[in-house]
């Protein structure tokens, strides 16, 4: 086996006139602002087969078997490329629809989910081995060389915030199940995946304005500008500016 590498210049990166929010997720693989919903049925399917085989492998492997510790070991290799083939077509299609919209991508800063998420027994195998970081890893890479800008956001309560600007109410009543949210106080309704990214997609929108603000130099000043005096160094406690005494024989005009 030849293993080449070769580097790939970074194409320029262009201003955002806007931002595509990527909501990441178990059922979902990736939800878009936009609407767009890359389901994971399909491969949930392959991952469930796949995991009956495991379990019938180990048990082999267990009883002594070395022809099932080669199987699982081919077959965990297998699933590990199909789920990197996955991530490679999903993370193409929005860096495509990224650049071509001249917009930018914005995903949730999704580190140490595994210790912060609590789910129930038979997820907790899912997000132990589905690859979100890796899912970020080749969006951020492809954004990079297609010169397609790409932050990061907090990700707290995404799912759970109105996406109305004038609302913004939080609450966890806001997401009755887990496909539908509906906003308790002014109403607003949607799919939850989608509300989640368009919430990304907002604060991506907050939080390039400040990474893009340019840095004032103190060197330059505007027409007009004078520099301050310098005052010279104060040496009391006083604060009440003190008059001189009157002289003698000389009385203090009334007021």
């Amino acid at each position: 086996m030849l293993n080449a590498t070769c580097e790939v210049e970074e194409a320029p990166q262009f201003e955002p006139a806007d931002w595509i929010g990527v909501d990441r997720g178990i059922v979902n693989l990736a939800t878009t602002s936009d609407g767009d919903n890359h389901q994971g049925t399909g491969l949930q399917r392959y991952r469930r087969r796949h995991a009956r085989l495991r379990t019938e492998l180990q048990a082999k492997k267990a009883a002594g078997s070395r022809s099932a510790a080669r199987r699982l070991a081919r077959r965990s290799a297998r699933e590990t490329r199909h789920a990197s083939n996955e991530n490679h077509k999903i993370s193409k299609q929005i860096v495509a629809d990224a650049r071509r919209t001249e917009r930018g991508i914005a995903l949730e800063e999704l580190s140490g989910i595994r210790d912060r998420v609590r789910l129930r027994r038979h997820q907790r195998a899912t997000l132990s081995t589905w690859p979100f970081h890796q899912l970020g890893e080749f969006l951020q890479y492809k954004a990079l060389r297609a010169g397609v800008p790409f932050v990061e956001v907090d990700p707290a309560y995404t799912s759970q915030q109105c996406p109305v600007p004038w609302c913004g109410h939080t609450k966890k009543a806001n997401r009755p199940d887990r496909d539908t949210f509906r906003c308790r106080r002014c109403g607003f309704a949607g799919p939850a995946d989608v509300i989640a990214a368009t919430n990304i997609r907002q604060r991506a929108c907050v939080a390039w304005a400040f990474v893009s603000m340019p840095v004032p130099d103190p060197t330059i000043r505007g027409k007009g500008d004078a520099t301050p005096a310098r005052q010279p160094a104060a040496t009391g406690s006083a604060t009440r500016r003190e008059h001189p005494s009157p002289k003698p024989g000389h009385s203090r005009p009334r007021s």
